[in-house]
């Protein structure tokens, strides 16, 4: 993982805990120890963050200055999409082998989603989507049926958001959707951003039957935004390195859990 891309990642750490720990960096971005410490350094040089010991913690105004500069406060999709990805694959795999041809789905952006690409490939779905490279993928190597709904494009997440209730997806129907997260805990699904939020809400009120993809690090605290309860999902797919309190809340709350070996031959991006 790239310079850059490691700072992403722990700026947005900072912005969801105010204290990040090197073991958090090391596990966040798959760096060494001594990649995470300079990533430290770096942030506390810049003024946006103070050294403790074992990491780093936020500094209030400097700090919400230099998130301010981005529209949505989540993680962008180039970096977050070289995290966890052998996991990544593994979920989405299973996610399509819910799929029938014929069936009508939604899938929400997401780099968990995202990798379900490789495995639509010879579906015959008709499928809505607010990721645009999803929907790229989908239109040039596959021949599924695909849908947009309209909005604004923000780069850095690859979305279509739309800030009207009465678009074009309001008489849609489908008996899937598929969606990732920010966080998964005890009142439901989470999510970091407000625009995001509600993007999702609306959708899920297209769809019969939620279906949510969340490798073992979406169990951790992150985001303030309940976008449905547990209630609401009809299938969580995670990884078997997802906590046993999570999987224990999740039967607890009676959501159907399958858990999925991550990929061996996958390799996390350079």
């Amino acid at each position: 993982m790239r310079e850059r891309q490691r700072a992403e990642i722990v700026r947005n750490l900072l912005a969801e805990r105010g204290f990040v720990s090197i073991a958090d960096i090391m596990a966040a971005t798959g760096a060494s120890a001594a990649s995470a410490r300079r990533d430290a350094v770096r942030l506390a040089h810049a003024g946006l963050a103070e050294r403790l010991h074992g990491g780093i913690q936020a500094i209030g105004d400097a700090f919400s200055r230099s998130l301010a500069q981005t529209k949505l406060a989540t993680l962008s999709f180039d970096a977050s999409r070289t995290i966890n990805v052998a996991a990544k694959r593994a979920i989405a795999r299973r996610a399509v082998e819910m799929c029938a041809d014929g069936d009508v789905i939604i899938v929400n952006g997401g780099t968990t989603t995202y990798q379900m690409c490789e495995f639509l490939r010879d579906t015959r779905l008709k499928i809505l989507t607010n990721s645009y490279p999803l929907a790229e993928f989908l239109i040039h190597e596959t021949r599924n049926r695909v849908a947009l709904p309209g909005g604004e494009v923000y780069r850095e997440q690859k979305l279509i958001v739309a800030p009207f209730d009465d678009d074009a997806i309001q008489h849609y129907s489908a008996r899937l959707m598929f969606m990732s997260a920010a966080a998964i805990g005890p009142l439901g699904v989470i999510e970091g951003d407000a625009l995001i939020a509600r993007s999702e809400t609306k959708l899920m009120k297209r769809a019969e039957n939620l279906v949510v993809l969340a490798d073992a690090s979406k169990f951790a605290a992150r985001g303030s935004l309940v976008v449905c309860p547990l209630s609401r999902i009809h299938a969580l797919i995670t990884d078997t390195n997802a906590p046993p309190e999570a999987l224990a809340m999740l039967e607890e709350a009676g959501v159907r859990t399958i858990v999925v070996e991550p990929e061996s031959h996958s390799t996390e991006a350079a």
